[in-house]
């Protein structure tokens, strides 16, 4: 499996989120991809960031490493330091395609986040926790199962 590195963005207590509809599911994910040759997590994490929002993200720290299916996924904690919401250019963009479904940047009131299908789960806990409580100085290690 690929190595991913994610964002976690929140402004005026909203969290960037995607929306998916994909074979038959609803859902949301983090902004995020795959770890291109020759980057680090953290540029990783910047250019997916400008690839499919469509911004300009700073790194502020790590916030959790989630393991799953022999992967590691890196999420950074960032600040928006420029472009427009909204404005990717991913290959996911246009229109309806079965290979990627939809992809929809939003924001979501952090006040809706646990009721809403967002994936990975314990990252989304994670985040409307911290968000609240402060942000952890080590990174979270969450692992999952393939269900």
């Amino acid at each position: 499996m690929r190595n991913r590195s994610g964002i976690i963005l929140i402004e005026n207590d909203k969290l960037a989120l995607i929306e998916r509809h994909r074979n038959g599911l609803h859902y949301f994910i983090f902004p995020g991809g795959g770890i291109d040759a020759g980057e680090n997590p953290e540029q990783a994490a910047v250019r997916e960031a400008e690839e499919e929002l469509g911004i300009i993200v700073e790194v502020k720290q790590k916030i959790a490493e989630v393991f799953f299916n022999e992967s590691t996924q890196h999420y950074f904690l960032v600040n928006k330091i420029g472009g427009e919401f909204g404005t990717g250019t991913g290959e996911e963009y246009g229109e309806y395609n079965p290979r990627y479904g939809t992809y929809l940047p939003l924001w979501m009131p952090l006040d809706d986040v646990m009721n809403n299908n967002i994936l990975p789960h314990e990252l989304a806990e994670l985040a409307v926790r911290c968000a609240h409580e402060g942000w952890p100085q080590i990174p979270a290690q969450i692992f999952l199962e393939k269900k």
